[in-house]
């Protein structure tokens, strides 16, 4: 995927999963350095995450939804896996 100036192009999938992230981030209540620890990621990694500019390697995606007592697909999918 490339852009002008050589800048990095953000990934859909990521930008998806970011968005889903900072909306039940957000729903909860939690406080960004909270999930942050959560993930151990610092603030401004999960900031760029929710932006679309970073990508959430599993791990990173099962401690986001643990600290946020969702299920795995809530992140990955708007539709219920059962």
């Amino acid at each position: 995927m490339g852009s002008v100036l050589g800048f990095p192009g953000v990934d859909p999938t990521d930008a998806l999963i970011g968005a889903r992230l900072k909306r039940w981030r957000e729903d909860r209540g939690v406080d960004i350095s909270v999930l942050a620890g959560c993930m151990e990621l610092s603030a401004e990694e999960v900031r760029r995450a929710e932006a679309g500019r970073a990508h959430l390697n599993s791990v990173h995606i099962a401690a986001a939804t643990a600290c946020l007592h969702l299920p795995v697909w809530a992140l990955v999918s708007d539709e219920r896996a059962y």
